[in-house]
């Protein structure tokens, strides 16, 4: 009997630790994150970042500062900012930024927050437009494991969207930018977040033959900036361009791939899985292509296009030492 007993015992255990696993799921992280932080807002901060799910402001996307925001669209970057918030509200904020992240992508976005105090210093900047504390969350509906809502969490060089429906996540766009790209003096010289994108792009470009390089070689000239913008449709006219994965060797597949999963992996694994299966269910129609300047240093931009995503990648601005991906 005390055998018996011990057996229920641990398998109960046992089932109880696979309930709690298999419960903690994302959906269920980002609403047990949101409800949090909204439980702290005051009614002013309420109805600066709350908003109903169907609201017109969902759609709102841009990566560029709050003042610029104001200048191009005539209106404020809405939500909560994180300058107003108390330390108890900043740490649930950041939980909330979190949850949609992987450890790796949490990283990357606390470090490209962190460089706006670089931009103040290098501009001399007294005005508060380089401030790492501008930026601005949104919660778009009533946050559950299995209802419909989406928060967003976006400032300069950072532009996060996600939804929940019934359990499933959806989390486009997404954009991360880094200005200075490599941090070229003071205290904090070297510092480049995101490195693993632009040397995992060079090093696709370079693992090519000059004969396919006249093909995924699509501008001499990088383009200002990435083509599709803020626009609401991240899509390319007509049929991308650029190198077919069908000319692509097993080792330059593999690193097409790793810079694919790069851009994946900022997210939770379960999230990024999804991604990794869109690129795998494409198949052959997978596209590379790569405008501006080979050799590191000089102004370049890249793609990969599939029919059921788009990854850009734009160094340009600055003297090519400024990323928007």
């Amino acid at each position: 009997p005390n055998t018996l007993l011990r057996v229920c015992l641990a398998a109960a255990c046992a089932g109880l630790i696979a309930s709690a696993y298999v419960k903690m799921t994302v959906p269920r992280q980002m609403s047990d994150a949101a409800n949090a932080f909204l439980a702290t807002l005051s009614e002013e901060q309420k109805a600066a970042g709350v908003f109903p799910f169907n609201d017109e402001e969902r759609f709102f996307f841009h990566f560029i500062p709050a003042e610029d925001v104001m200048a191009r669209y005539k209106r404020p970057r809405k939500g909560v900012v994180v300058a107003g918030m108390s330390a108890p509200q900043r740490h649930l904020a950041h939980a909330l930024l979190n949850a949609g992240l992987s450890q790796q992508g949490a990283i990357k976005a606390a470090s490209i927050m962190s460089l706006d105090d670089v931009l103040r210093i290098l501009e001399n900047d007294a005005t508060g437009r380089r401030n790492s504390d501008k930026y601005f969350f949104s919660v778009f509906g009533t946050p559950s494991e299995s209802g419909t809502w989406g928060y967003r969490i976006e400032g300069h060089h950072i532009s996060l969207h996600f939804t929940v429906d019934k359990g499933k996540v959806a989390y486009s766009p997404s954009f991360f930018g880094s200005n200075p790209a490599e941090v070229k003096e003071g205290p904090r010289k070297g510092l480049r977040v995101l490195a693993s994108e632009e040397d995992l792009g060079r090093e696709m470009i370079m693992a090519l033959t000059d004969e396919q390089r006249k093909t995924a070689i699509v501008d001499a000239k990088a383009p200002s900036d990435i083509l599709t913008s803020a626009d609401r449709v991240a899509a390319l006219k007509g049929q991308p361009n650029g190198l077919s994965i069908t000319k692509l060797n097993a080792k330059q597949r593999e690193v097409l791939k790793a810079l694919v999963d790069e851009y994946a992996n900022n997210f939770p694994e379960e999230l990024a899985q999804s991604r990794k299966a869109q690129f795998a269910k494409a198949g052959n129609n997978v596209y590379f292509a790569w405008a501006g300047v080979v050799d590191k240093g000089g102004p370049h931009y890249y793609r990969v296009a599939t029919p059921d995503f788009l990854i850009e990648y734009d160094c340009t601005q600055n003297n090519s030492n400024h990323i928007h991906a």
